[in-house]
């Protein structure tokens, strides 16, 4: 930058904006794991946000332009619980288990405690930014997305609409698709977004050089589902009689790691959509959401088997 590009940044702000921004982006949750690739929607001091995205295909190796991720997010004596389910894999997982015993006790206590513990389900999909506002750097980039049950549930319907007037359209085909408007609301206090919707379909650039570049920029989704994204059944096990205390020694501190833990993910965990925020607290027992009823649809094929 030269001299007097550099007077001219001073006295516009710029600078200082764009070190601002800086900032906020170390900040953010210690900055300790955040995955660059991963967009996330900004929200104002009201809670409401509002961006415009465009689901992209599978890309190449890949059976779906999405994958699927069930995890835990919950506290006990011993700290935290932030781990990636095996149930994602078809395994068997020691939480699951667990929450299967809490459930048939009879117990309404440990009904409870099963809820809390519930794995949460997210979604991830490769998304082109199509506009930005709070983050116009974002614009005409490729990012991964994570999201819940909520938004998968829009892309559902879309390609299998409810009514007979209403055309049928594969949200991430690159000509045939359609722009998603994301329309983010704070409602009792969680994000909300009911009011998201798909645009007209239409190409999403009318270059097809520029779309087989978009193409080669995909993120692999099948990470996500990889075996080395998981510990084994013992080391699950393990963490979890640690953190419920059983057959441990009450802890009295929390350990770094579990402050680490808390700041990654349950900090981000967001119950509105299934997804994660700056919220970590439980919803209250007496809402069900749509992820509860696959919970407890879970306990009760565990039982069955």
């Amino acid at each position: 930058m030269s001299f007097a590009n550099l007077k001219k940044k001073s006295r516009s702000g710029s600078l200082t904006d764009r070190l601002i921004k800086q900032v906020e982006k170390l900040n953010d949750k210690g900055n300790s794991n955040i995955d660059e690739r991963i967009w996330k929607p900004s929200v104002d001091k009201s809670g409401n946000g509002y961006a415009i995205i465009r689901f992209l295909p599978e890309p190449e190796g890949c059976d779906l332009p999405w994958t699927r991720l069930y995890s835990h997010a919950f506290q006990g004596p011993g700290g935290w619980f932030i781990e990636n389910s095996l149930t994602t894999l078809g395994q068997k997982d020691p939480v699951s288990e667990h929450n299967t015993q809490l459930w048939n006790s009879g117990s309404d206590a440990n009904k409870q405690i099963a809820r809390k513990q519930k794995r949460k389900l997210s979604y991830y999909s490769n998304i082109y930014v199509v506009s930005d506002s709070s983050n116009p750097d974002n614009d005409g980039k490729v990012f991964l997305f994570r999201y819940g049950k909520k938004i998968f549930d829009k892309i559902s319907e879309a390609m299998q609409p409810e009514f007979a007037d209403e055309d049928a359209i594969n949200p991430f085909d690159f000509w045939a698709g359609a722009n998603f408007k994301l329309k983010i609301r704070k409602v009792e206090g969680y994000q909300n977004y009911d009011k998201s919707e798909f645009s007209n379909p239409s190409p999403l650039l009318d270059d097809d050089e520029k779309l087989e570049k978009i193409y080669n920029s995909l993120y692999d989704l099948n990470e996500f589902s990889s075996p080395s994204k998981f510990k084994t059944y013992e080391q699950l096990e393990t963490r979890l009689k640690y953190v419920l205390g059983l057959n441990q020694p009450k802890k009295t501190a929390v350990a770094d790691e579990d402050l680490e833990d808390l700041s990654e993910g349950l900090s981000s965990y967001d119950h509105a959509n299934d997804s994660f925020n700056d919220k970590p607290s439980v919803p209250p027992v007496e809402s069900t959401s749509d992820e509860e009823d696959d919970s407890l649809s879970y306990f009760s094929r565990l039982v069955n088997e």
